[in-house]
């Protein structure tokens, strides 16, 4: 999208890669706060309105660009767990020896919320590992876990994994990405001009490719 677009306006994109949020110094909160170079963030919604409470970005510059939701990967060439069913997932969490899941939006909920909806959290927690700032698929594909979580989107791109499938619909958390133009950019026509392609149809096809949903538009705020 960003040559297409750099093509299309001459307008060049420059990108840069880190969690929607936690504690690690690559984390995009941390580098906002760092003051470093941007124009834009796109990053799950929760990190974005709360980037928007403390004035890094600016309010009416918001929108949902993309919806993202959970998948289950093994190491390519691992048995295929069974995930059909919140049943079948707990009794595959409860024999695997090893989960990993991200320190960002899809791993926040599994460790606080779904162990406990499966009333497994006490059994699994301790085998399961928050990974900072690496994609779990890496681990996954490393053999340093067994089984790993996180968005669809974030473990296509990874080699030496097999993507089970989704999480099953009564346990899934759909998570907004959304874009906002930071407040200190200097930038701020061009940035409001890419977010407005971002948001728009033309988007949609590389949305999709990437394992994410078009936003419905309505969402946009």
């Amino acid at each position: 999208m960003a040559a297409s677009y750099r093509r299309t306006t001459g307008t060049p994109i420059i990108v840069a890669h880190g969690p929607s949020m936690g504690e690690t110094p690559n984390a995009i909160p941390a580098r906002l706060a760092r003051r470093e170079a941007a124009d834009i963030v796109i990053l799950a919604r929760s990190g974005l309105d709360r980037l928007i409470a403390n004035g890094t970005v600016t309010p009416n510059t918001a929108i949902d660009l993309g919806l993202s939701r959970i998948a289950v990967a093994v190491r390519a060439g691992a048995p295929i767990p069974n995930i059909a069913t919140p049943d079948a997932l707990r009794a595959t969490l409860l024999n695997a020896k090893s989960i990993a899941w991200s320190d960002s939006a899809s791993g926040v909920y599994i460790q606080s919320t779904m162990l406990d909806r499966l009333g497994i959290a006490d059994r699994v927690r301790p085998k399961g590992r928050m990974i900072p700032a690496t994609p779990v698929g890496e681990i996954v594909a490393r053999g340093e876990a067994d089984i790993g979580f996180q968005q669809l989107s974030e473990l296509k791109p990874v080699k030496g994994i097999r993507i089970v499938g989704l999480l099953p619909d009564s346990l899934q958390k759909v998570t907004a990405f959304s874009g906002g133009i930071v407040a200190y950019s200097p930038h701020q026509a061009e940035a409001r001009a890419l977010l407005t392609y971002l948001s728009s149809p033309k988007a949609d096809a590389a949305i999709r490719a990437s394992g994410l949903e078009p936003a419905p538009r309505k969402a946009s705020r």
